[in-house]
């Protein structure tokens, strides 16, 4: 492509378009000069570079790259492009790819770069997905062996069949000999041809009438074969291609029997322990009597050894205030909802948590707590509040009309009470928490809620 006399001014405007970053670097590795696109890169003082050495203001292990592309630069070489990290004052990397070019004799090179930071986000989100991915594919394939088991495992006769086709998906081993199925053909048959003639149109209204009531509907028929009657219950549930029957044998006159209040209280306590939520059951002292496995998770610990025993509110992050601010809302109440806290694990780290509590009814006095993990939340949240902006865009406006002194003043002032309010948010306004969470005496919280016109004056005078 010919460009003619192209003037340094209008070469320097064609860097600026193409490239987001355009160094000038000498013989000896040291920058001249740099022209910066984007405002992101001046923010981050790129400006300052000129003067020093390229290797210097890169990452350490980028350092070999920049050594290595000023060595083989040629004019003759076709642009290969290297990708290269930035620091910045953040902790955070600034990615970029450069390429140089040579531009004469006198060792001075032309590094042309490309802030690929847009680029690094889709592969951090590209991750993210796949590990998400991988997650629920894990948790779908335990979901299906432990339906496999109970489905393989159960006395009783059980089918899956299509709702559109009648044609059996699955059958378990229980209805394999029930039915005398020895050589497995049962699975793909239309599950009325697996009847006597004479009671194939009562399966299908049994099962027509359990798609329209959507209840659990009972008749009596005989299999293909059999020597006697059996007992045949049909339910409907959704998937996602269509309506299914889960269709139940016994022998006739052996009924199921309604699941027993104790087995029910089996199944209540495998759900609470298998909950995808945290629970904890403690005293009216807090010390934990029993946890779930998803508290053990959240915590760190392996054994419920580590937590019987042991006070709730040592593992809460603001420990005696939280409790306290749970206890007394529990005491008035005897419930909580979406109390925000945090949660101290083993490693050492913070986990943002939601608690509901409830205190129960019981001969011993017991509280349960629901723990839910919140951390997801909490991080994809924006760091500032629109309450913050606001507060600063209006502070900013009194620059020139106040002493800085002054500026200063009205700060602290409106940081004071952006804390208080969120210490009573915090504490659903009790102010007695809120004065030991802010490390004040309850008279000059009072002093200060008066200041800022959060609580009346006879309010005030109460205390005194």
């Amino acid at each position: 492509m010919k460009l003619g006399n192209l003037s340094g001014e209008a070469f320097d405007r064609l860097v600026r378009v193409a490239f987001d970053v355009a160094l000038i670097v000498d013989k000896d590795g040291v920058i001249e000069d740099i022209s910066v696109r984007k405002s992101e890169l001046l923010a981050l003082g790129c400006q300052s570079w000129v003067g020093r050495s390229w290797s210097s203001v890169v990452t350490s292990e980028s350092r070999g790259k920049i050594l290595e592309m000023l060595a083989s630069c040629s004019a003759s070489e076709e642009l290969r492009w290297r990708h290269v990290n930035h620091g910045t004052g953040s902790g955070t990397d600034l990615p970029m790819q450069y390429a140089v070019m040579s531009l004469g004799d006198d060792g001075r090179v032309l590094a042309l770069g490309r802030d690929m930071e847009a680029i690094a986000i889709l592969q951090r989100r590209l991750i993210e997905t796949q590990q998400s991915i991988e997650r629920d594919y894990l948790r779908l394939r335990h979901i299906e062996t432990k339906y496999r088991i109970l489905f393989e495992t159960g006395n009783e006769a059980v089918l899956l069949v299509d709702g559109l086709s009648f044609r059996v998906l699955d059958a378990n081993s229980s209805a394999q000999v029930f039915v005398k199925d020895n050589n497995k053909k049962l699975v793909g048959r239309d599950i009325t041809e697996c009847f006597e003639t004479v009671y194939r149109d009562e399966i299908q209204s049994l099962l027509r009438m359990a798609h329209a009531t959507g209840r659990i509907e009972m008749c009596r028929a005989r299999f293909v074969g059999a020597t006697g009657d059996c007992t045949v219950s049909a339910s409907v549930f959704r998937q996602e291609s269509g309506p299914h029957f889960l269709m139940r044998l016994l022998p006739h006159g052996m009924v199921a029997k309604p699941t027993s209040a104790a087995d029910q209280q089996l199944l209540f306590s495998e759900a609470l322990e298998h909950s995808p939520d945290g629970f904890a059951l403690t005293d009216r002292a807090g010390i934990i009597k029993s946890a779930n496995a998803e508290l053990m998770t959240m915590l760190g610990v392996t054994a419920l050894s580590q937590l019987a025993g042991q006070p709730l509110e040592n593992w809460l992050v603001r420990g005696g205030v939280d409790w306290g601010v749970l206890l007394t809302n529990l005491r008035s109440q005897t419930l909580v909802k979406n109390f925000s806290t945090e949660l101290r694990v083993m490693a050492g780290s913070t986990v943002a948590v939601e608690i509901s509590a409830l205190t129960l009814n019981t001969d011993q006095a017991y509280y349960a707590f629901y723990i839910r993990d919140v951390e997801r939340i909490r991080v994809k949240e924006t760091p500032v509040t629109n309450g913050m902006v606001s507060s600063v865009a209006e502070l900013s406006k009194l620059v020139g009309r106040m002493p800085m002194k002054d500026i200063v003043g009205e700060t602290v002032d409106m940081i004071e009470k952006m804390c208080i309010q969120s210490a009573l948010e915090l504490t659903k306004n009790n102010r007695a928490s809120a004065a030991e969470m802010l490390g004040l005496s309850r008279q000059s919280l009072y002093v200060k809620l008066r200041r800022f016109e959060m609580v009346s004056d006879m309010e005030v005078n109460s205390i005194h």
